[in-house]
């Protein structure tokens, strides 16, 4: 892969993952417009820095791999996501009883 897409799409990651932004969030609206716009583009651009002939190989390479299943962790998020929707209906339901 050529040097400049893997500085670019290093880049985008740590952009993406960077707690500073171009403009802070808390500015409403522009904040997270920026995450919005300049995230997405730097993924396009990363993406069309690799040759088209390197991108064929490695979609070819990803396409003849099997997918991981793991019913374990699908068990798992769904029990967190379960336990996370009782609490908040418990919580509902005692604000409901007080007011």
């Amino acid at each position: 892969m050529p040097w400049y897409a893997k500085v670019l799409a290093g880049a985008v990651a740590a952009y993406a993952l960077s707690p500073i932004d171009l403009i802070p969030d808390f500015i409403p609206i522009l904040g997270y417009l920026d995450d919005l716009l300049i995230v997405p583009a730097g993924i396009w651009l990363a993406v069309r820095a690799v040759p088209p002939a390197l991108m064929a190989e490695f979609r070819a390479q990803a396409a003849l791999r099997a997918r991981p299943v793991s019913r374990t962790s699908a068990a798992a998020i769904l029990l967190v996501w379960a336990v996370m929707l009782i609490g908040f209906l418990w919580l509902v339901r005692s604000w409901m009883t007080r007011h």
